[in-house]
C-alpha cells in the first residue's frame, strides 16, 4: 500500500475530486426527496439504497474480524447515523446550497480532530491550504448569512455533521487499511441502517408519495451513500484522511451551480468568488506533505 505521504498523481487528483462532485449533489437530491418524504426519512432510505448497492460487489461480503465490529459501528454513528440524519433536517431550515457550502469546511474538522485526537499534525503548508479553503467557505456564506436567509438550527445542525465528519475519516484509516474499503463501508451501513430504521418509521404516515423525490433518494443512496463513501475511504487510505477531506470543497461549487440552475436558488458574485478561494486552498493543501 502507497504510504500517505506520497506525492499525488493525476489518477490520485481524479479519485480525490470524484466524492466531492457527487456530494455536491446530495444536497440538490435531499432537497428534491424532501418535496415528498419527511425530513426523519429520508437517511434510511439512502443508506438502504447505498447498502444494496454495494451488496451487488461481491468484496463487499469478504468477511472481517468480530473485533473490528465495535470501530465500524462508531464509524456507522459518526459518518452515516447522526450526520446524515442532520441534513435533511437543515435543509427545512436552510437552503441546498448553503448547506453545500458549509461542508466545504469539513477538512479544517478533520485536520482539527486528527491533531487534537490522534496525534497526526499537519504540515504548516497543509494548514495554510486548509485556513485558505475555509476563508472561501466564509466568502461563499456572508451573503447569504447577511440577508438573513439561513436558520441558526439549520447552521447548528450542519456544524455538528461537520463535527462527526472530523472523526469519521480518521476512525475510517486504520479500518480501511485492516480490512478494506468495501467490507467496512458495507458493513457501516448495515450498522447505520439499523440505527437509523426505526426513526424513520415514525415518518410513515406523513409521504406525500411522487416518483420524481423517490428517484432522487435512490441516486442520493447508490452514489452519494455508497460509491462515493468507498472512493474516499480508499483516497484515505492511500493519501491521508486530511488530504482526503480535502475533496469536499469541491462540494460548494456543485451545490451552487444545482442551486442557482435547477432550483432558482440567488448565488452572490462574492460567492462565486469564494469557490474559487476554496478550490485553491484544497489545491494548497492536497499538494503539500
Amino acid at each position: 500500500m502507497r504510504s500517505p505521504t506520497t506525492h499525488p498523481t493525476t489518477t490520485d487528483w481524479l479519485l480525490l475530486a470524484a466524492p466531492g462532485l457527487i456530494w455536491g449533489t446530495s444536497f440538490f437530491f435531499i432537497a428534491e426527496g424532501l418535496e415528498a418524504f419527511p425530513a426523519i426519512m429520508i437517511t434510511p432510505m439512502r443508506i438502504a439504497f447505498g447498502f444494496l448497492a454495494l451488496a451487488f460487489i461481491p468484496a463487499s461480503r469478504t468477511p472481517v474480524p468480530r473485533s473490528a465490529w465495535p470501530r465500524i459501528i462508531t464509524l456507522a454513528a459518526v459518518w452515516m447515523a447522526v450526520p446524515l440524519t442532520m441534513f435533511p433536517f437543515a435543509e427545512e431550515r436552510v437552503s441546498s446550497s448553503v448547506t453545500g457550502m458549509l461542508n466545504g469546511a469539513t477538512p479544517l474538522f478533520v485536520a482539527t480532530v486528527a491533531a487534537l485526537f490522534f496525534a497526526k499534525r499537519a504540515s504548516k503548508a497543509q494548514v495554510n491550504g486548509l485556513f485558505v479553503g475555509f476563508l472561501g467557505v466564509i466568502l461563499i456564506a456572508i451573503p447569504t448569512v447577511t440577508e438573513g436567509k439561513s436558520s441558526v438550527v439549520g447552521i447548528l445542525l450542519i456544524l455538528l455533521a461537520l463535527c462527526c465528519y472530523g472523526f469519521s475519516l480518521n476512525v475510517a484509516l486504520p479500518l480501511q487499511q485492516a480490512h478494506g474499503s468495501l467490507p467496512v463501508l458495507w458493513r457501516a451501513q448495515m450498522a447505520a441502517l439499523v440505527m437509523t430504521a426505526p426513526f424513520g418509521l415514525i415518518g410513515i404516515d406523513d409521504i406525500d408519495f411522487a416518483w420524481k423525490p423517490l428517484l432522487m433518494v435512490g441516486l442520493l443512496g447508490v452514489f452519494g451513500t455508497g460509491l462515493a463513501y468507498v472512493m474516499t475511504v480508499s483516497n484515505a487510505g492511500r493519501l491521508g484522511a486530511t488530504r482526503a477531506s480535502v475533496t469536499t470543497y469541491l462540494i460548494p461549487v456543485v451545490a451552487l451551480a444545482l442551486g442557482a440552475i435547477i432550483r432558482n436558488e440567488e448565488v452572490h458574485a462574492l460567492s462565486i468568488a469564494g469557490c474559487a478561494v476554496a478550490l485553491v486552498g484544497a489545491y494548497l493543501a492536497g499538494r503539500h506533505h
